[in-house]
Parts: structure tokens; C-alpha cells; sequence
């Protein structure tokens, strides 16, 4: 940011009294929420660093460093005594009156908006680091940044003049949060779309792949055929051939290959077992066509929903971040597996699904469903926990995301899963029920 607009920020917030709050949202953004209603968000990014203004916002995760440790107890509800832009470079320095602190003492936020050197550092009255969002070691650079040293002051940057004023400060802060918006929701939807269109795809392939359910039972024949030939010219058959060649039933010349490492008397059991599965798949290959074609129509919604998402924070719902590493290492077998706030959710992605995840369900978790309509079931594993209203409304909107295509208004009931009665096929009976409505929105009609 340039100094005379980081100038006119620190003039504005000069205004407020206390910092309320003070938390990592994203790794490198800081909240600062002040009087207890205004929040004013600090993107830490090197070399991309900037300020904008906009409601308080969850963060993506849980922060538990040093930093964010001491961000909370030193900066949250202290008593806001100046903002300055010290030695008229592109800092935004807050002295600070800490409330947890048994006696009179000041502190300081230190937010240092300089290109690659981008900071956030705590920094008591003797000009000593407390802590800092980034260390810097003396193999990096000649100013050191970690708890109990001394923080050197920048070296001074010449500064171009500039006639350029900062008047309304709360508008272009506000207009530089909708363009990050823009921005921000555009490259997500770009990069989870890419990511749901490549398994639709590879759903798509697996479907043209799919045998013919004919040509399986006709292969099913021949693999008979092929055992009874055999069976009865067994005499014939040394044990180094690799085909035999002889006349069917009907009379007519056949040459059949012989399977290597059988044998003699075990290759009419061989081509039995092969008629056997190709009977068999013929019989189910409609099970795995539909399980196929449901699992394609489901990460379809996900696309639509993706196309039609409003924030980036849908969008992450919908295709969520890797996040914690033990997250990384769990794999849910049937269904999708996603995290809400910490607390795991499970989607079924077809009526087979949707039946094994009740058998995993335990009895206080939370089960979801759409009112009146086939849809996915819904499980948010809540190890006896109350489960926040935001979690709820979340898995709600994921349960209708992923269950229709049309835009409206839809009711999704939820209940624990102690009172879900499992019917015929993934069918269920439920009480004690409360309800939600969601709406989906988008095109009226979706060809």
C-alpha cells in the first residue's frame, strides 16, 4: 500500500477507542474488530499486502501459535491510545494499553506494509520484539525479528512526492474488499471447477467402459463351452501346450488358449469360474452403472453449485481445502467426506451410500434429509457435542447442493440418527424432527 493512503488510515482509525478483538482469520490476514462493531482486516502477504474493510468474518481454521497466542491476550480488549505511520514509511504502528495486564504498560502492533518484508509484530515499551507472524534470522537480513531481540528500526525508503489524498477512507477500504471478493471468487471457482470436472470426466470414462450387458452373457457361454471342450478331450492335452485344437460340439474346428501356470486337470475349473464372474458382472452391471451414473450427477451439482456460487467461502464449502494432516489421511470409502468447523460431515452420493453411512452413524450423530424428495443423507458426526446453528445450516446447504438441480425453496429435516428407521433400500422412517429451509439458488431451468 502507499504511504499517504496507510496515512489516511491511520487518521481514520484514531477515531476508534479499544480494539475489541484481535485473531488470524487466513494465514497471513489479521481481524482487528474495533469499538466491538467495526472490522478492519490486515492481508499480511508479502508483497501483496493491503487493508480492507468488511463484516467480521469465521476463521478458515484454528490458530494456535505463539503469535496468535499473544495477538489474543495482548491486543484483544486493549485501550487503543494512537495509530502512527512512524518514520513516515509504509507502517502502521498501534500503541496499545493491554487489559490483561496486572499493571500500566504499552505495547505495540507493529504492521509493516514493505514489499517482500511484510510483518506483523508485537514489540514492547524497550523497542523489544515480543513476537512476530514471520521470523527473520541473521542469515536473512541485518534485522533481526524474534522474541527478546531488539527491532531495529527500517532503513529509510525515499519517497516520491505525491499530491494524492485519501478522503473516504471506510468506502475505498470497502471497495477494496468487493474487488478481493471479484478476484478471489473467480480464481476459486476456476480452480475447484477444474478439480470437479476432472472427476466427472474420469466418472464419464468409466461408464463408457462399462461391458455390455449382452456381451457379457455371450462371454459367459463361451467360457462354458470352452470348459466342457476341454473337459472332454482332457487325454489330449499335454502339460506344455499352450493351445488345443479340436472340434466343438457341433462338429465344427475351434482352437482354445490355454491358460499358463494351471493345471491339466484344473483348466476346466479355470474356464467355469470365468463364466462364472462374466454371469455374474452381466447380472450387476446395471448396480454398477447406476452407483456410476449417481456418483457423475452428483459431483455434476457440485459443478452447478460452483458455477453459481456468490462468495468464495461456497465455494470452499462445496470443494473444500486440505486442511489439518490427519485430514489429509482420512478417506471415507462411500461417500464424501467433508469438514465444517471441525466437525466432520458425511454425504451419501447414492442410495447405496446413503445406507452405509446410517450403519456408521452412531446414535447422537446428526442425520439430514430433504423433505418429500430423494436426496443425499446427510451425516454431521458430533461425538456428543451440541452442534453450532452455522454447522447445521451449512450441512443443510450441502445436502441440497448435492441432491437437485433446480433453483427454489426446499425443506431439509434433521434428527439424530438414533431416531432414523431404516426401510427398504435407503428409505427411512424418522421422528423428533426439526426442519430448515434452504434455498438453492441459480437458473430457473437447468437444461
Amino acid at each position: 500500500m502507499k504511504l499517504f493512503q496507510l496515512q489516511a488510515i491511520a487518521s481514520h482509525l484514531n477515531n476508534f477507542n479499544f480494539i475489541s478483538r484481535a485473531r488470524r482469520i487466513e494465514d497471513n490476514t489479521l481481524e482487528l474488530l474495533f469499538d466491538k462493531r467495526h472490522s478492519y482486516f490486515f492481508n499480511m502477504t508479502r508483497g501483496q499486502s493491503f487493508i480492507y474493510k468488511a463484516p467480521s468474518a469465521k476463521p478458515v481454521q484454528t490458530y494456535n501459535a505463539p503469535f496468535d497466542a499473544l495477538l489474543h491476550s495482548l491486543v484483544s480488549a486493549s485501550k487503543l491510545i494512537r495509530v502512527t505511520t512512524p518514520n513516515e514509511d509504509r507502517i502502521l504502528r498501534f500503541e496499545l494499553t493491554p487489559k490483561s495486564s496486572y499493571k500500566e504498560m504499552k505495547i505495540f502492533l507493529q504492521l509493516e506494509f514493505t514489499g517482500k518484508n511484510t510483518n506483523a509484530i508485537l514489540i514492547d515499551e524497550n523497542e523489544t520484539v515480543i513476537e512476530a507472524l514471520r521470523h527473520v534470522d541473521a542469515q536473512s537480513s541485518f534485522r533481526v525479528i524474534r522474541p527478546g531481540v531488539e527491532l531495529l528500526n527500517i532503513p529509510p525508503l525515499k519517497q516520491s512526492q505525491t499530491t494524492e489524498t485519501l478522503t473516504d477512507v471506510e468506502g475505498y477500504l470497502e471497495e477494496l474488499y468487493r474487488q478481493t471478493q471479484i478476484r478471489q471468487l473467480e480464481k476459486l471457482r476456476q480452480e475447484k471447477l477444474t478439480l470437479t470436472l476432472k472427476k466427472i470426466d474420469k466418472l464419464t470414462q468409466l461408464l463408457q467402459a462399462l461391458p455390455n450387458q449382452e456381451d457379457l452373457r455371450l462371454r459367459s457361454q463361451e467360457y462354458q463351452n470352452y470348459a466342457h471342450i476341454i473337459l472332454a478331450n482332457l487325454h489330449q492335452i499335454k502339460s506344455y501346450d499352450t493351445r488345443i485344437s479340436t472340434l466343438d460340439f457341433a462338429g465344427d474346428p475351434i482352437t482354445i488358449e490355454l491358460p499358463k501356470n494351471i493345471k491339466t486337470n484344473r483348466m476346466g475349473d479355470y474356464f467355469f469360474n470365468l463364466s462364472k464372474r462374466a454371469k455374474n458382472k452381466a447380472k450387476n452391471i446395471h448396480i454398477e452403472e447406476e452407483n456410476l451414473k449417481s456418483q457423475k450427477a452428483f459431483y455434476e451439482n457440485i459443478a452447478f453449485a460452483i458455477t453459481h456460487a456468490k462468495e468464495p467461502s461456497e465455494i470452499e464449502l462445496l470443494v473444500p481445502k486440505r486442511g489439518k494432516s490427519q485430514r489429509k489421511k482420512e478417506k471415507l470409502k462411500d461417500g464424501e467426506l467433508f469438514w465444517i468447523e471441525d466437525y466432520k460431515v458425511y454425504v451419501g452420493r447414492n442410495s447405496n451410500e446413503n445406507q452405509k453411512l446410517l450403519g456408521i452413524a452412531k446414535a447422537n450423530d446428526l442425520w439430514m434429509h430433504i423433505r418429500d424428495i430423494p436426496s443425499s443423507h446427510v451425516i454431521i458426526r458430533t461425538d456428543k457435542q451440541n452442534l453450532p446453528a452455522s454447522v447445521i445450516e451449512a450441512a443443510a446447504k450441502l445436502c441440497v447442493d448435492f441432491s437437485v438441480q433446480n433453483p427454489g425453496e426446499y425443506e431439509v429435516d434433521y434428527t439424530k440418527r438414533k431416531f432414523v428407521k431404516l426401510q427398504e433400500g435407503s428409505g427411512v422412517l424418522y421422528n423428533k424432527y426439526d426442519t430448515l429451509r434452504v434455498r438453492k439458488e441459480g437458473i430457473e431451468i437447468r437444461e
